[in-house]
């Protein structure tokens, strides 16, 4: 019974206070208390709760001895009151639902005037960044361009297959690529660039010691540490971020030696 009444909306403490009232009758506030097992004072707070909701009715008897103090008692009504609640909370909740469609377009025209949320989605290890690479094969620009920043050493170390399976997926939805990279190996990618759908520009790891990945594609930004024990990356669903970031890269594609 005591889960039962949780379910329609009393607490624990109340459901035990009401109970205990019910089995007792009328009776004192410390009655109650060692009846349902609940702290005294905890009880006289059940019992104003349950006053409120119209469960109980308080009374005062005359005291046994003269000019004693009244003495103030309890009794629970008639339990079928309860179902008169449950209609009350359920008109309320009608009203509030009402009320909410109600003022719901004005609250989406402020969420929308306040500008543009940026979404941030957190990945972590290989099989995370790895799905994040993926996503890239999805970018919805009419150009279908996807501009990096990377070091390729440490892209291939955790990534060794990453020329072999990556890329030729990337070809084969049709996505053009801009890289500017850094490893110990050299300019390695200048001459795949046409098979790839690819333009690569390189430069030295001592002068450019850049240590992650950063793609750019639509109005998405990826931010990968692979070089990290334990890869992770996050993936930033923004315009406004995502072309600041495009005209960084420009900035620096202009910069970079051909090669």
């Amino acid at each position: 019974m005591l889960d039962e009444l949780k379910k329609i909306g009393l607490s624990e403490n109340e459901t035990k206070t009401y109970l205990a009232l019910l089995e007792l009758g009328g009776s004192t506030a410390q009655e109650v208390s060692q009846k349902a097992g609940v702290k005294r004072a905890t009880t006289y707070v059940q019992l104003e709760a349950l006053m409120k909701l119209g469960l109980v009715t308080s009374f005062e008897k005359a005291p046994e001895r003269k000019n004693g103090a009244p003495k103030t008692f309890f009794r629970a009504e008639d339990p079928e009151h309860l179902a008169k609640i449950l209609e009350r909370a359920k008109k309320l909740e009608e009203e509030r639902g009402r009320a909410l469609s109600a003022i719901l377009p004005d609250l989406e025209k402020l969420y929308l005037s306040a500008g543009e949320r940026p979404r941030v989605r957190f990945f972590e290890g290989i099989e995370g960044v790895k799905t994040m690479l993926s996503g890239t094969f999805k970018v919805k620009t009419e150009a279908k361009e996807i501009l990096g920043i990377t070091d390729l050493n440490s892209a291939l170390q955790i990534f060794p297959k990453l020329a072999e399976e990556y890329a030729p997926e990337r070809v084969k939805h049709g996505i053009h690529s801009r890289i500017i990279y850094t490893g110990s190996q050299g300019p390695i990618l200048k001459k795949t660039d046409l098979a790839m759908l690819r333009e690569s520009r390189f430069l030295p790891k001592d002068k450019f010691p850049f240590s992650g990945d950063i793609s750019i594609y639509g109005d998405e930004v990826v931010i990968s540490a692979i070089k990290s024990a334990k890869p992770f990356g996050i993936i930033i669903e923004s315009k406004e971020i995502a072309d600041s970031l495009r005209a960084v890269f420009e900035l620096a594609w202009q910069g970079a030696v051909k090669n």
